[in-house]
């Protein structure tokens, strides 16, 4: 599960995918027709999930939350709004070394079975 805009504020696109490398990848270069595309989007939140049907809820449920919401969930865990791509660079050292993955983790169900 993974949101992705042109930048801070910049409207949101949000997906699932099993190679979160890969979709950033098509997603940035312009690979996949459409939104990202027309946006030139960057990943700014993701979370993972053991299993594929846990990502498609959870997508299903966050494109139910309003606008907002979406946004606080990403300043929470990402307030620099850091580009984590490439993947490999999602990890310490990227934003604040480990304090990001801290807080990705501790953020990474928030509202789960309730609204913000």
């Amino acid at each position: 599960m993974y949101i992705m805009a042109s930048g801070k504020g910049g409207p949101l696109y949000m997906g699932v995918t099993n190679d979160l490398a890969r979709r950033a990848h098509e997603h940035r270069e312009g690979l996949v027709p459409g939104f990202t595309k027309q946006y030139g989007v960057k990943t700014f939140w993701y979370e993972e999930h053991d299993d594929f049907r846990e990502g498609i809820a959870r997508e299903k449920a966050l494109k139910e939350w309003n606008c907002a919401w979406k946004l606080q969930l990403i300043n929470e865990a990402n307030p620099e709004w850091c580009d984590l791509y490439p993947v490999g660079r999602m990890g310490p050292g990227l934003c604040r070394g480990d304090d990001f993955m801290k807080r990705r983790r501790l953020s990474r169900h928030p509202g789960a079975g309730r609204d913000p």
